[in-house]
């Protein structure tokens, strides 16, 4: 044993090693490696996964927001196609009825269902455009609450008027 141990001795003085300063180097170099580890390293961890975390809810979100979307546009459409059968189905009743009636009647019926028409297509018209503004406005809520939370920034009332104006010229498109 005595001799591995001259022999190492003897490569370590080969190569100017000195076992003081080697031990030295060595602690140095945990304590780097540890300060590096708590304060550098692990906060950075830390934030990333945060960051992730914050860019995968923003993501869902966003999917949630277009499901609704798609959801109301989906109402409104069948409002609209409700809208447009009942108007139909008037149109229709007020026909029967004018041919049931004789010549003298016939003229007065004609009338009446252009009228009725007239304030179906009417009725029509500004229950689709009341169930549009009511879409703008939720889509527009929708998108200020997103833009709020994928932000971060908490929206004042101009931004979110602007918003909300500019999402409405968007879905009236």
């Amino acid at each position: 044993m005595t001799t591995t141990f001259l022999a190492a001795s003897d490569i370590a003085d080969q190569f100017g090693l000195e076992l003081p300063k080697l031990i030295a180097q060595v602690i140095i170099f945990l304590v780097v490696f540890y300060v590096l580890k708590t304060k550098a390293f692990g906060p950075i961890m830390g934030m990333l996964e945060q960051r992730r975390m914050r860019i995968a809810d923003g993501e869902s979100k966003l999917e949630k927001i277009a499901r609704d979307l798609a959801e109301a546009e989906k109402n409104a459409q069948a409002i609209v196609d409700k809208a447009n059968d009942d108007a139909n189905r008037m149109v229709k009743e007020a026909g029967d009825s004018a041919k049931s009636l004789a010549e003298k009647r016939q003229q007065e019926a004609i009338q009446e269902a252009g009228q009725i028409l007239v304030k179906a297509r009417e009725a029509a018209k500004m229950e689709h455009e009341q169930v549009m503004a009511q879409l703008k406005a939720e889509f527009g809520r929708m998108v200020t609450d997103a833009t709020t939370r994928v932000t971060g920034k908490v929206l004042n009332t101009d931004d979110q008027a602007r918003i909300n104006q500019e999402t409405s010229a968007q879905v009236s498109r």
